[in-house]
């Protein structure tokens, strides 16, 4: 069974999809200076965008694990932006977790596990 792999370099690739099943690095909004709820609703639009580019899309997740900077300050605003974006009935597996991210001003990081045709 072979493994694709899109949006590639040394390091990660955005996409990969094997058996099926899709798998999505982990997602951050463009501005980094915004709050919570922007950058919620910014790495949503490139999970869409990327979903889109593999063929499925968010009606499809399967699994999403949300990363916050601060789990007391923003759980509530992304999940405010996240119950608007997501259909109702086709809630994935999720987990929600604080992390220290990879940049100080990163408030919201998601990996994507999906289905694609």
């Amino acid at each position: 069974m072979p493994i694709q792999r899109q949006l590639t370099n040394e390091r990660m690739s955005q996409i990969v999809v094997h058996g099926g099943t899709l798998y999505l690095s982990g997602q951050v909004g463009d501005d980094m200076q915004a709050g919570i709820e922007q950058q919620t609703r910014e790495t949503l639009g490139n999970i869409e965008r990327l979903l889109d580019l593999a063929g499925t899309d968010k009606t499809r997740l399967l699994s999403v694990t949300i990363y916050l900077k601060d789990i007391d300050a923003h759980f509530e605003g992304m999940n405010s932006v996240w119950d608007q974006w997501l259909p109702k009935g086709v809630a994935p597996a999720r987990a929600t977790v604080q992390a220290k991210l990879c940049e100080p001003q990163i408030l919201v990081e998601m990996s994507v596990v999906a289905a694609v045709s």
